[in-house]
Formats: structure tokens, sequence, C-alpha cells
């Protein structure tokens, strides 16, 4: 018969579950702290990773996307990527990308880098691709992690600060250069004018054919004498600084005013149709009247060159956001290949055949505009044509800008 259960076995029985309850709760609290130790370690990688303003994707072997972070959500809204191809997502297109750099890793195992640049709402943008394989169990499928990263704001500072760089260099050089040829050129054209003022004492006296040529050469002589005058003093604006007082400018009455000076040059070229669509009401805007007619005089010239048959230059103004003027000069010409947009602005850089150019007349409208706080882009399509926007901040009171004094 068994024993009886004694008052000394229930308490050591209790005594048992008392510190069996006391342990269960100690591994509860510290679950608790392991957790809330996680959800802070969680919660700082997230706000690590919503710190990444690169775009990120992670892919499967066939490219398809797995995850994505909250950077693809602001660029492409409204879109479910998951489970889809990015070639699909990415580029809208049903096959792969030649140059894959997700493949590429894939192949090689390592991490790849590649620079490309996508035509985006109609303008050419620059990104930077780099594709880096996850390291994963090797029984799971591999995958790899991609970034891309929006280049294009970075490249334009870039492109003005080398630009800015080659107009200092440009300018040490072109003073240089145009007081040397500056004397020269004033002896020959001199020497010139005073030929042609005696060739009047020659008729007569030496036969008539002869007489002819000598007029010809000392007209063609005087005639490139002004000609590269010209280009001296086109020179001179790259590094001698230039005091001009501001005063407000109607952009409107420069288009309108440089479209006179045109006027009959456009009439030798009556295959081309030019149009205005120039704003009302447009707000005045601080500068140098004279060097902004140079710069639509420039920008409406280089239209009509790359203009063939029956193409049309349209000119049109309008107010900014920020009360200034944007002035658009577009033309259904030639164009102008991704290649070349790089160093349009650049000094003694022509497109135009031998003769027909110097190349510093849109390096002088980038200094013009650049030097009245503005600047000047182009978008351009080979075949389709190009058009030139030039941005000026406007001026909230027009009198206080009549008293500025600015060098150049």
């Amino acid at each position: 018969m068994p024993g009886k259960t004694t008052l000394e076995d229930l308490i050591g029985i209790e005594h048992c579950k008392l510190g069996f309850y006391q342990e269960l709760q100690q591994n509860v609290a510290q679950l608790s702290r392991s957790n809330m130790k996680l959800d802070e370690k969680r919660k700082e990688n997230q706000a690590l990773l919503d710190g990444i303003t690169d775009m990120m994707i992670v892919l499967s072997e066939d490219l398809t996307i797995k995850r994505v972070n909250h950077v693809f959500h602001r660029w492409y809204p409204g879109v479910d990527p998951v489970e889809k191809s990015c070639h699909q997502i990415l580029r809208g297109k049903s096959t792969r990308c030649e140059e894959c750099p997700a493949l590429k890793a894939f192949d090689c195992n390592e991490v790849v880098k590649d620079f490309c640049i996508y035509k985006v709402d109609g303008k050419y943008r620059h990104y930077e691709i780099i594709a880096s394989p996850l390291k994963t169990d090797p029984a799971s499928e591999r995958q790899v992690l991609l970034f891309k990263r929006d280049l294009t704001r970075e490249k334009e500072y870039q492109a003005q600060f080398y630009q800015a760089e080659k107009m200092a260099t440009i300018g040490t050089l072109a003073a240089g250069v145009a007081h040397e040829i500056n004397n020269p050129l004033t002896a020959i054209s001199g020497f010139a004018e005073g030929l042609q003022r005696r060739v009047k004492k020659l008729e007569g006296v030496v036969p008539e054919e002869m007489l002819s040529d000598f007029r010809e050469y000392t007209r063609t002589i005087i005639d490139e004498g002004l000609r590269c005058q010209d280009i001296v003093r086109n020179l001179l604006t790259f590094s001698r600084p230039k005091c001009t007082s501001l005063g407000p400018v109607d952009m409107n009455g420069c288009v309108r005013d440089t479209l006179f000076l045109l006027k009959h040059h456009f009439k030798r070229q009556q295959h081309i149709t030019i149009t205005t669509r120039l704003a009302e009401s447009l707000p005045s805007i601080c500068g140098d009247e004279s060097q902004l007619k140079q710069v639509i005089l420039n920008l409406l010239t280089n239209a009509c060159d790359a203009i063939a048959e029956g193409g049309k230059v349209e000119i049109s103004t309008v107010e900014t956001e920020t009360l200034g003027v944007k002035l658009v000069i577009k033309d259904t010409g030639c164009g102008i290949s991704l290649e070349n947009l790089d160093k349009l602005f650049e000094p003694f850089y022509t497109t135009k055949p031998v003769g027909q150019g110097v190349g510093i007349g849109l390096s002088t409208c980038y200094s013009i505009v650049r030097n009245h706080g503005g600047e000047i882009v182009v978008d351009s399509t080979p075949g389709s044509g190009s058009a030139f926007e030039v941005r000026l901040p406007g001026v909230a009171d027009s009198g206080s800008c009549s008293e500025q004094t600015f060098c150049f």
C-alpha cells in the first residue's frame, strides 16, 4: 500500500513548480529583451536602407525582380515589379538588354559597373549601374543586387565646371594670341586701304584687266582683314573683363530687334519659315541688351545654318516659375549627335564645314548667359532638329537693376 503524501511532499512539489515558473519568466524576459534589440537593429537597418538614394533591385538568374527598395516606387510610382523581368520594367523591352551588367555579374561572379545613357521623357539622362552577386547558400538560387544611380545632375555640374576651366584657359591663350595678331593685322588692313586709294591713279597707266585685279585683291584683303578683326574681338571677350551697366531688359524686344536685323538674311533663305510665340506681360530681366541680342543672333544664325529645304525655326518666350524668362529657339534641322553635345560649347569646336565657322559663337553665348546668372541647355535629336533653351533670372524691382554695374 503506497505511502501517504505528506505536507512536506506537497511543499516540495510546489517549490519545484515555483522554480520552473521563475526560470520560465526569466527566459521570457530574456527573449523580450532580445526581440527589442532585434527590433532596434531592424529599424536601424531600415533607416540605413531608406537613406540610400540609389534604386536597389534583387534579381534572380533569369533576371526576374524579387525585391526592390523604396526608391524604385519613387521612380516608378504605381508599378508592381515583383516576378517581372527587369528589362520589361526598366526599359519597356521584351528581350534582354545587350551588355547587361547583371548577366555579366552572374557569369564572372564579381561586381560589375556600367555607365549608360537613356532618353527619358524626351531628355537624355546618365545612369551608373552596379551589379553585385549576393552571397547565399550554395544550394539556393543565385541572386544579384542591382544598384541604379541617376548621375544626370552630377554630369551637368561636372560639364559646367570643366567648361569654366576651359574658358579660363582659352581666355589666357586668347589674350596673347589676339595681342600678337592685332598689330600685324592693323598694318595689313592699313596698307591695303592705302593701295585701294592709289589704284585710281593707275587708271590709264596700266591695262584695265590688271587694274581690275588690283581692285579685287585689295578689296579681298580688306574684307578678310575685317573678318579677322571680328574674330579677334570675339577672342578678347574670353580674356578681357568688360564692365557694363546692367538695366532692365525686355526679352521680347530683343527678339523683335534681332529679327529685324536679320530680315535681309532671311529673305535670301526663303526656304526657311520663321515663327514666333512671345509671351505677353513678360517680366523684365537684369542684363546687357546688346550682349543678349548677340546670344539671340548667334542661336538664330546656327538654327538657319542647320536647316535644309522647307525647314522651320520657332522662337518662343515664356515666364518661368521663379519669375524669370525662358527663351527657346527650336529648329527642324539636321540635329546634333550625342557625342557632339558634350563638346558643343567648347571654344573653337564646330561641326560646320571649313570656312563657315570658327567655333566661338556658342562659346560666346555660353559665357554671356552664365555671366547674367542664367543657364543655356540644348536638346537635340539627329535628323529631327535641335532646341536651345536660355533661362535667365528676373528682377522683382526693375528700377533697382538700372544702377548695377558688373564686369564680365
